[in-house]
């Protein structure tokens, strides 16, 4: 009786070992070297401000209630990098989710890899298209949106503008494509598109198509030209004087990542964008103020972005009493998960996509006579994606 005692005395402590013993692994992947590291710097900055925030610190912390550890990876802007960096993650990690990623075509390869491992994949910032639609998955989540989203709100600022001739210009990858194409859903002007650019990734010389844009006289310009791309063409913008004939407006181009290399050479510019800086919600203005106070810039959209993964993360783990060896119900648990987002409150959509407000932002001189960014209106408000009902009924969350 006695031994039968201590068997059960020993498995009940082995349990709750077991029990306590609990620990959530988590990747994150970003661009931290090469030209496009300047929105990595953005993204890692947001997310450890907002683990900060959440309590964490180092490895062996707790995150939501349960241990957690951290590895990093620098996909280099490829998809062959950022394969193998999941790989690592996934094979010698074990780790449960991978955050971060910024690229659409390294995010895809990505994707389908940790999926078929059974491995969460929480995007803050890459937003491809198919992702949203044929190839979604209940592993998936994003505190971004859709490529499509942003630019389907600037077709609609230009739609009202009723231009007579607009050019367009985007580089040619995933991401670029799916701008172009949520622009044009939404422009019904009877304005024509002149012509389309689709540039290299990267591109550092935009001479010879500002020197095409000026000769074929639009009344606009609308273009895509994320990190450093957007800061080479908008100083070569500038310097060319084309800004005095063409209006132009952008998505993802001009930013609090780019204003201060870019300069006065944004001044007049529009964007639009799912974040507004000056959102008096706590949450949003406790992220300004100790972002700006601990990394002296303000920040960017892509910090934004990041700082909510964390407390996405924690909600999640609170929802399922910590419990990590069932990620799929993590996953599942995050997309209903209530927690203080920078935006304010949201929902998601089936395909783990935000629905959010969109907005116009314009470039102004502030106070200090050094070029700002102001929310002028709402364009949206609660957007769907356009690739929501294309999501299978059996991956729907």
């Amino acid at each position: 009786m006695l031994r039968l005692a201590l068997l059960c005395g020993g498995a009940l402590a082995l349990a709750a070992a077991s029990a306590s013993a609990q620990e959530l692994r988590l990747g994150y992947m970003s661009t931290t070297s090469g030209p496009q590291a300047i929105i990595g710097a953005h993204q890692v900055n947001g997310w450890k401000l907002g683990l900060e925030h959440q309590g964490w610190m180092k490895d062996g912390d707790k995150l939501g209630g349960v241990t957690t550890k951290i590895f990093y990876g620098d996909d280099q802007s490829k998809p062959e990098v950022g394969l193998a960096e999941a790989q690592k993650m996934v094979g010698n990690h074990k780790v449960h989710i991978i955050a971060g990623n910024i690229w659409s075509h390294v995010l895809m390869t990505v994707q389908q890899y940790a999926i078929d491992n059974k491995v969460g994949v929480l995007s803050t910032n890459a937003g491809a298209s198919p992702m949203a639609g044929a190839k979604c998955s209940p592993y998936f989540i994003s505190t971004s949106w859709n490529n499509d989203q942003t630019p389907e709100a600037m077709g609609q600022v230009m739609t009202e503008e009723k231009f007579r001739s607009i050019w367009l210009m985007a580089p040619n990858y995933q991401a670029g494509k799916d701008m172009l194409a949520g622009f044009q859903r939404f422009y019904k002007g009877t304005g024509k598109i002149i012509d389309t650019t689709l540039y290299k990734v990267n591109e550092a010389d935009f001479q010879a198509d500002i020197s095409k844009i000026r000769a074929a006289k639009p009344d606009a310009l609308f273009i895509f030209a994320p990190g450093g791309m957007g800061v080479a063409f908008m100083r070569q913008w500038a310097a060319s004087g084309a800004g005095k004939e063409v209006r132009l407006y952008t998505v993802f181009t001009v930013d609090y990542l780019t204003l201060g290399p870019i300069g006065e050479a944004a001044l007049g510019s529009y964007h639009t964008n799912y974040w507004n800086p000056e959102d008096p919600n706590p949450a949003n203005q406790k992220f300004f103020k100790a972002y700006v106070a601990k990394f002296g810039h303000r920040p960017s959209h892509f910090a934004a972005q990041s700082y909510d993964a964390p407390a996405l993360i924690a909600a999640g783990l609170k929802a399922v009493n910590g419990k990590t060896e069932d990620v799929l119900a993590l996953m599942k648990a995050m997309r209903k998960a209530k927690y203080p987002s920078i935006r304010g409150d949201y929902q998601y959509n089936v395909n783990g996509i935000p629905i959010q407000n969109f907005y116009l932002r314009e470039v102004v001189k502030g106070g200090d006579g050094k070029p700002m960014i102001k929310t002028v209106r709402t364009v949206f408000t609660n957007h769907k994606d356009a690739y929501w009902q294309q999501c299978p009924a059996d991956k729907r969350v």
